[in-house]
């Protein structure tokens, strides 16, 4: 039961997060000439119909970087940048039956998503798109509306998204790890993926955004994991960070065979609120859906990625705390800034403590809270290092 009323908790902590974060998106009428990045989108709540559409922008040319997760924090972008990108985005829809692959509209979007840059588009809407979405998994986006009508340019498809799109025999799995081996960008593989355009021919559908984005980095750490449970163990305490985007990230790695445990923290982003939630794997294969979402799944993909390309096998302890300004972006704020860390030069420690507390130096909320949240990191310090109470008494000394 804690898993589950821990999730209720983040989640209801989210929606009233994001319902108060109010966004000016851009304006537009009921018809738009512009260029879709390429981008588009597939909500959920009506399941196994589905609002699916393109995302344009008002301006004709290049708008790749709107929707180019992976080049944000490499060009230095800020919050703002990031957010302005994505409420000038507008999103189109129509109601979709998820196996109705052979619908014209739904080729378009296929043609979109394989597309091997930006495309122009051309949008009739029934009514003025208004709004915005903000969400903690999927981006944001600026105003919708349902599409009266749509079309592109011809569309030249990206080499490697093609030869899966037509391999009908290929595992939509298999199709996921083949384009990450050949450093396909995780983005475009979760939109074609969204859009039904790979897997056993008669299995294709289309995948809600939100689901396809956890369903890429789970089957991707799935495999990952396997082939790192084959290296030799790290025989030391690393700690990469990274602190971007109002967030700070301490990456603790341990001398063990897998596990893992995910830790965040939310420190006065609304008000003087300090919550801290977690989730935990050992070395087994975890069977429930992870209680803090998406996050826990893009973590873990992206440093068994690493520990793959170094050949080691460890433990995986991460401390994440969201500091005052930040905004929910999507799971891609996670994934580029663990990966971002990652690259980054990394601190050896003899021991645990010791690297526990060089995190927490860098941590507003007292390291006390994320012990007492945890499961792996509490159950660490007891049985590998010395007791809680030694520990705070050498960690605050009279």
């Amino acid at each position: 039961m804690k898993g589950r009323n821990q999730r209720t908790s983040k989640n209801a902590y989210l929606e009233k997060l994001t319902k108060d974060i109010h966004m000016k998106s851009v304006e537009v009428g009921r018809d738009l000439e512009g260029s879709t990045p390429p981008s588009v989108f597939i909500g959920r709540w009506s399941y196994p119909k589905v609002y699916a559409g393109p995302m344009m922008a008002n301006q004709l040319g290049d708008t790749y970087i709107m929707d180019s997760p992976e080049s944000w924090l490499n060009q230095n972008k800020s919050q703002q940048d990031i957010l302005s990108y994505r409420m000038n985005l507008v999103r189109g829809k129509q109601l979709i039956e998820i196996n109705d692959l052979d619908n014209p509209f739904v080729e378009k979007l296929q043609d979109i998503s394989l597309a091997s840059k930006s495309t122009d588009a051309e949008a009739n809407f029934l009514k003025r798109p208004t709004g915005a979405s903000i969400s903690d998994e999927a981006m944001p986006h600026g105003p919708s509306a349902i599409l009266e009508n749509f079309n592109i340019e011809a569309v030249k498809w990206d080499r490697q998204l093609e030869k899966s799109y037509y391999d009908t025999d290929l595992s939509a799995t298999n199709a996921v790890n083949i384009l990450h081996n050949k450093n396909v960008p995780f983005s475009q593989i979760q939109k074609a993926f969204s859009v039904g355009a790979f897997g056993i021919g008669k299995n294709r559908k289309l995948v809600p955004t939100r689901w396809s984005i956890t369903a890429v980095d789970s089957s991707l750490a799935d495999t990952l994991l396997k082939q790192v449970r084959r290296h030799n163990i790290l025989d030391t305490y690393r700690v990469y960070e990274n602190d971007d985007l109002h967030n700070y990230y301490g990456i603790i790695l341990t001398p063990t065979e897998w596990q893992y445990e995910w830790i965040e923290a939310f420190y006065k982003v609304m008000k003087n609120e300090e919550l801290i939630y977690s989730d935990y794997e050992t070395n087994t294969d975890k069977k429930e859906y992870s209680s803090v979402g998406g996050c826990y799944y893009t973590s873990k993909m992206v440093v068994l990625d690493e520990l793959n390309k170094m050949k080691l096998q460890s433990g995986l302890l991460v401390l994440r705390e969201a500091h005052t300004g930040y905004v929910p972006m999507g799971v891609f704020n996670v994934r580029e800034c663990m990966k971002k860390a990652m690259s980054k030069p990394y601190k050896e420690f003899e021991d645990l403590k010791s690297a526990v507390k060089y995190v927490s130096e860098n941590l507003k909320i007292p390291l006390s809270r994320y012990i007492k949240t945890s499961t792996l990191l509490n159950e660490m310090l007891h049985t590998k290092q010395t007791t809680l109470d030694t520990f705070f008494k050498k960690e605050n000394p009279q």
